[in-house]
């Protein structure tokens, strides 16, 4: 009797996690696309996309717990270059974001994010469509 219960009470304390995860996140509106994902390395990356005036609003940040370290970006909407540059991971967490406001084209859009650490190779690659 008792392993069932903590069989129960295992399958719902998962079924909790489970939802929590896939929830999107709260700073996240209506309309709002918010993609995430692991690099080639140990980094993670965030892409979001919004509706911004008739423009969208892209920002893309890669975590990499390292305070320092310069990448390489580059941000494309339906294959036209929007953003190319470089940016480096800051305090406190140890990432960076790339924000960029960009034309909303006709038709939908297709956001990709890239972005390289010269130093490793790692690459952090990230797709969102509006």
């Amino acid at each position: 009797m008792t392993t069932t219960r903590t069989k129960s009470s295992a399958a719902a304390l998962a079924a909790g996690i489970l939802l929590f995860t896939a929830s999107p996140p709260a700073s996240a509106k209506a309309g709002d696309v918010v993609r995430t994902g692991r690099c080639t390395g140990a980094s993670t990356w965030k892409l979001k996309v919004k509706p911004d005036n008739g423009r969208i609003e892209a920002e893309f940040e890669v975590d990499q717990n390292r305070n320092g370290v310069r990448w390489t970006v580059l941000m494309g909407d339906n294959g036209v270059r929007v953003f190319t540059g470089s940016a480096v991971t800051v305090a406190p967490s140890g990432s960076f974001e790339v924000n960029r406001r960009i034309p909303n084209r006709a038709g939908t859009d297709t956001i990709v994010a890239r972005a390289t650490n010269p130093a490793t190779g790692e690459v952090c690659r990230g797709t969102a469509v509006l």
